[in-house]
């Protein structure tokens, strides 16, 4: 029980810790206060074997806080740059900085800091999930389906990036904010769809990303120089894709589309709050991606069945999207939507601009919706085809299970068994 208690603590307050404690020490301290960090809730798994305290929150607060000063003290060189937080006006403007307001307002910067455009866009969710979320680096490696010793190098270089550019732990102000909030929302996203649409092999979903991408969503909306219709309108966008989590698998752990989920089990309070997001991020001249998606999503959960889903206006809203931002996945998925509306030579014709190559790890889906479409039109032969293509590239064993469900409908019709 102590385990799961501090586990979950490390998960929810170290982000919380480590931003505070930068903000009095430096960003060129990291690596001290992220181990002083780690040395706490090592400490406290042995501590509170034998008695929990009070407020574990706090207790771990104090704890790090001291922890590095012990560590400062034997770095010499260091000594005459420590604050007195023992004593004096020190010790009450260090007190200060871990009131709740100035917590959250540590996180920011650091979250500013994570997702600065001088680091590699590679290394900048590495680095959020770790500072900024407390994600260790298995985790880190576990979600981004990558190794350890690769995480490893992104944290290391995005150190560096740091150091080398003299980045600054603070909330951008003026002109620079809109393009440094473009980089942080964009990296909050890219987290959300790691956890919406996992790539690990056993999981489809990865809950504890989304949360935490919703987490930061949300925090950027509680300050008013990052209270944005772009920053609603993405919050908007993951209230409404986790409202669906709970019925994207089936109690068999199996893989369920849109037409065969459960609408019961969508969350409304979910949607609810999504729908008052939207409703302030309509509040522009200019609607960003973030807009689209959102509008998207929000009519898929409009529809009480999916028979009354309006996939005319979908379609429309991934034309605005693919003006906006052309992407060949969105080429891609009104595809899939020229397939509901039975308009199959639209489809083919989206389909035609494709190849497999352009969707590298998700070459799945493009020979997927191909094998739909030779399905509707009673071109099984062709469908089985590239339904086999699908399932060769698939790496997610529930998307697999699904494919090959797809397979035996497609053999059924062929005559084949």
């Amino acid at each position: 029980m102590e385990h799961q208690l501090i586990d979950h603590l490390f998960r929810h307050h170290s982000g919380k810790m480590v931003s505070v404690l930068t903000r009095i020490f430096g960003l060129k301290h990291l690596d001290i206060i992220e181990d002083a960090v780690q040395d706490t809730f090592i400490k406290a798994s042995l501590s509170w074997r034998k008695q929990q305290p009070e407020n574990p929150e706090a207790w771990l607060t104090t704890a790090a806080k001291n922890r590095v000063l012990d560590i400062f003290r034997k770095l010499k060189t260091e000594q005459k740059h420590l604050p007195n937080i023992n004593q004096g006006t020190d010790a009450i403007a260090i007190n200060e900085l871990f009131l709740d307001t100035e917590i959250e307002d540590a996180q920011l910067r650091m979250i500013f800091t994570a997702c600065h455009p001088k680091l590699d866009p590679r290394d900048r969710i590495s680095f959020a999930l770790k500072t900024v979320s407390g994600f260790s680096i298995k985790e880190i490696a576990s979600a981004l389906l990558t190794k350890e010793e690769t995480i490893k190098k992104r944290l290391s270089r995005a150190r560096k990036a740091i150091q080398q550019a003299d980045i600054q732990f603070k909330i951008p102000q003026g002109k620079s904010l809109a393009l440094r909030l473009d980089s942080v929302l964009e990296v909050l996203y890219l987290i959300f769809n790691e956890g919406f649409h996992s790539n690990r092999k056993e999981t489809l979903i990865r809950q504890e990303l989304c949360s935490e991408a919703l987490r930061l969503a949300q925090m950027l909306l509680k300050n008013t120089l990052t209270r944005t219709p772009d920053a609603y309108a993405l919050c908007a966008l993951m209230c409404f894709h986790a409202s669906r989590i709970e019925s994207k698998t089936n109690a068999d752990n199996e893989l369920l589309d849109l037409k065969h989920q459960d609408r019961s089990l969508w969350h409304f309070p979910l949607i609810q709050l999504g729908n008052s997001m939207m409703y302030k991020a309509v509040d522009t001249s200019e609607f960003s991606f973030y807009h689209y998606e959102a509008a998207i999503a929000a009519e898929h959960l409009k529809a009480r069945t999916f028979e009354d889903t309006n996939w005319k206006k979908i379609l429309r809203w991934y034309q605005c999207l693919h003006t906006l931002q052309p992407m060949l996945s969105h080429v891609l998925t009104m595809a899939v939507i020229c397939l509901q509306t039975k308009d199959f030579t639209l489809a083919e014709s989206y389909l035609s601009q494709l190849k497999p190559e352009d969707f590298v790890q998700r070459a799945y889906l493009y020979y997927g919706a191909l094998a739909d479409l030779y399905t509707a039109t009673s071109k099984p032969k062709k469908a089985l085809r590239f339904i086999n293509l699908a399932l060769e590239c698939v790496g997610n064993d529930l998307e697999k299970a699904y494919l090959e469900k797809k397979k035996q409908k497609i053999q059924s019709k062929n005559g084949k068994q």
